[in-house]
Parts: C-alpha cells; sequence; structure tokens
C-alpha cells in the first residue's frame, strides 16, 4: 500500500514538475524575422528579439530560437522601443465637462506635497487608447500654482498605482507665467512677469535651506528644538538638497533667462517645459545644460511675429544648439497624439531620427531611467512595439505592444465603437 502511495505521490510531482517547466517555457517569447529600430545603434534587419522574465535577452540577427518559445512571426514588421509621453494627465483628466472626473490639480499656490501618482485612476479609458498608438510610458504631472507638486513616471499597464508607478516622484513642477496667446495678429506680449514668481521662489528655497540647518543642528545637538514642522518645507526638502529636479515651466525669451540664473543661483537641478522661445536663447539653455520638454505643438504660437512655424522650429534649433529634449502631449484626451508631435517637428527641419530619440531614449535620459527603458538592449525592460511602418506616420498601424514582455491587448473604447458600427445594418 505505502509502495502504491509512493508511486503516485512521485507521479504527482513529475506532472507538476513538467508543467512548471512548460509555464517557465512559454514565458519565453521570441519576435522573429522583424526590421528592429533599437533607437541607438544601427538598425537591425530580419531580427530577432528574444524576452524573457519581462526583459529583453538577446537582440540581434541570426538568434536561434529557444524551444517552447512563443513566436511571433513579425516578417515586414518594424519593431520600435515603447513610446513615452514626458508631460501628460493620463489617468488624472477623464472628461473635460465632469469636475468629478478631473484630479490635476489642488488649490493654493504652494503644494509640494501633492503627488501624481496618488491620485491615479487606472482604469481611465484614455489609457488604453493611448497604449494601442505604441506609447507605453508616461509622465503625469500635477498643474496650478507655482509649485504644483510632484510628478510620477508610470507604465501604461496594471491595476493599481503601485503597479503602474516605474518611478513615483520625477520632479517637483514649478509654473511660472506662460505668454498670452493674442486673439489677433499684434505685437503685445502683456504678462505677468515670471521675475516676481522667481523672487517668491528664492525666498520659499531660503526658508527651506534655513528649516534644514535647523534640523540638522538638533540632530547633532539633541538639547536644541526641533523646529516647528511645516509640510511645505519638508516637501521641498529634497529639491534643496539635491535629490529632486525641478521642472520650471517657462516660455518667453527674458523668463527663460531668468529661469537660467535662478537655476545657476540655487544650484538646483533643472528641467524647463514648454520653451515656447526657447529658439531665441538656444546657446543659453545649452550652455546650462538643463534639457527640456516641450509643449504640445498643436498650439498657436504665442507671439505671431515669431511666425507662425515657430514652435515647429524650435526642437531643430534647440537639438542643433546640443539641448536635451523630449516631446509631449501635455493631454490626457489627445495623449495618444504623442508621436505626430515629433513628425511635426521633423516634417520643420528635426531630423527623423532625432526626433524618434524625443520620444523614446531621450526622455528616458532625462528622467534618469535610461537604463532600464527608452531603448531596444539587451538587459532592459521588454518595451516593445511592433508596426507596419514608421510609428511617427499616421498611415502606420500598430500590431502588437508589449509592456515588461507582456503583449497588451489593443481593445479600447475606439476599437468597441469601430466594432459597433461595423455592424450596423444599412
Amino acid at each position: 500500500m505505502s509502495r502504491r502511495l509512493f508511486v503516485c505521490v512521485s507521479m504527482i510531482l513529475l506532472c507538476v514538475c513538467f508543467a512548471a517547466s512548460r509555464d517557465k517555457d512559454s514565458a519565453v517569447i521570441a519576435i522573429r524575422d522583424a526590421f528592429i529600430v533599437p533607437v541607438v545603434g544601427e538598425d537591425i534587419p530580419g531580427g530577432t528579439i528574444i524576452i524573457k522574465d519581462g526583459l529583453i535577452e538577446e537582440i540581434g540577427r541570426n538568434i536561434p530560437v529557444p524551444r517552447g518559445a512563443k513566436v511571433y512571426e513579425a516578417k515586414g514588421l518594424r519593431a520600435f522601443p515603447g513610446l513615452i509621453d514626458s508631460s501628460c494627465y493620463l489617468g488624472l483628466y477623464e472628461i473635460g465637462s465632469l469636475r468629478a472626473t478631473i484630479d490635476n490639480r489642488e488649490t493654493g499656490d504652494i503644494n509640494p506635497q501633492v503627488k501624481a501618482v496618488e491620485a491615479l485612476r487606472p482604469d481611465s479609458m484614455h489609457i488604453p487608447i493611448s497604449r494601442s498608438n505604441g506609447i507605453t510610458a508616461a509622465l503625469i504631472v500635477p498643474a496650478g500654482g507655482l509649485v504644483a507638486g510632484q510628478s510620477g513616471l508610470i507604465r501604461l499597464a496594471g491595476r493599481t498605482p503601485a503597479e503602474m508607478a516605474i518611478k513615483e516622484s520625477v520632479a517637483m513642477h514649478i509654473e511660472l507665467p506662460s505668454m498670452r496667446r493674442p486673439r489677433r495678429r499684434d505685437t503685445s506680449q502683456s504678462q505677468q512677469p515670471a521675475s516676481k514668481k522667481i523672487q517668491e521662489l528664492k525666498k520659499l528655497f531660503h526658508k527651506a535651506r534655513i528649516y534644514q540647518r535647523q534640523k540638522n543642528a538638533a540632530d547633532r545637538d539633541k538639547t536644541l528644538p526641533l523646529p516647528e514642522f511645516d509640510e511645505n518645507l519638508e516637501f521641498m526638502l529634497p529639491v534643496v538638497n539635491g535629490h529632486l529636479p525641478v521642472m520650471i515651466s517657462v516660455h518667453a525669451e527674458q523668463d527663460i533667462c531668468d529661469a537660467i540664473e535662478f537655476v545657476k543661483e540655487e544650484e538646483i537641478e533643472a528641467i524647463f517645459f514648454g520653451v515656447s522661445q526657447g529658439w531665441k536663447v538656444a546657446d543659453k539653455i545649452a550652455e546650462a545644460k538643463i534639457p527640456v520638454v516641450f509643449g504640445s505643438l498643436y498650439a498657436m504660437p504665442p507671439n505671431w511675429e515669431d511666425g507662425y512655424d515657430s514652435l515647429y522650429r524650435n526642437p531643430r534649433i534647440l537639438q542643433e544648439a546640443g539641448v536635451l529634449f523630449a516631446f509631449s502631449s501635455q493631454s490626457a484626451t489627445l495623449a495618444k497624439d504623442l508621436p505626430y508631435h515629433a513628425a511635426k517637428a521633423a516634417a520643420f527641419g528635426l531630423d527623423k531620427r532625432e526626433a524618434l530619440k524625443g520620444v523614446t531614449i531621450y526622455p528616458a535620459q532625462i528622467f534618469g531611467i535610461d537604463d532600464k527603458v527608452g531603448s531596444l538592449e539587451k538587459g532592459k525592460a521588454a518595451d516593445i512595439v511592433l508596426a507596419d511602418g514608421d510609428i511617427l506616420e499616421l498611415r502606420t498601424h500598430i500590431k502588437h505592444v508589449f509592456i515588461d514582455g507582456k503583449e497588451m491587448d489593443l481593445s479600447s473604447v475606439y476599437t468597441e465603437l469601430l466594432d459597433k458600427y461595423k455592424k450596423r445594418n444599412n
């Protein structure tokens, strides 16, 4: 009897081991015969990508496919890294006419404690729509006030904010006054000077440094009292200590120059957002080694005297000056259009390969995650898009999207409506 029991248990264990082995093998994915655009390095025609445990294990030509791997035949398709939106409201903004579905800003002028990731809605309908167009990661940003709060970098897959978060705190967002867009062609450019807001920031930074010194002194000498807790100053400490960069929304030529001086004086790490007139001071931005994130290129020029195409020429001029840059949708409902912002810049002189880098490896470098994402390289996350053409072209169709090596469902409210009306009786 005991012998029979032993045989039965042995058989069960063998079956379990065999099933586990098969599951392990099936977790390996091979994308074969694709035209690979790794973004860094040369393109690889007829290449193979091996994915294991969510990472790119091998990439190149003439790579053998592991036994038991799930194979995707990609002949006629191009493989791109997943696109990164460098400033958007995905998961924070749903329907503009319904205030209850909007959670991208707080009341008050100083809100360094706000974290965009904590307000993220993983079930947002705009996330699968954007994902189906090749966007796999996004910087979600707070808005409103002088210090709007902390942005977070998310992957466009997951059921909870914690599961989606790649980096919970990427930058502290500071919003300086934007340029007023005239309704008709004129030369007026009246606006609240950014210099006044910069003076407010200097006072805030000065208070935060005093607060830090008081805390340090109390730690060294236990007879000294700790300073009274101040939430705003507490959350500004990572900025003044150099652990968290600031992303400064700045647009006009003189305001950009003032912001550069502010960054130098405060000795902080910075990223500029918007820089509508950055082309006028491209050399100064390059000399300061401050990367920039462009706002929406769907916008009209803030000053008609700059020319109708000033926003579109801006990326080329800054790139030629040596400025590290990235593109953004600056939206939630139109985040799906991210690749076409890069395409517009390419249409106005920016090298097309540089435009592609502006939505892949360059944002990864700016946000300090280029060792994980942004290009197709061995050891990086398998965020891969398979398309039937150039990913920056409007006519291109996305066939497959992988995030962390898992194939994503490309259905969305758009495809549901399409299927619905296809079945409609004529």
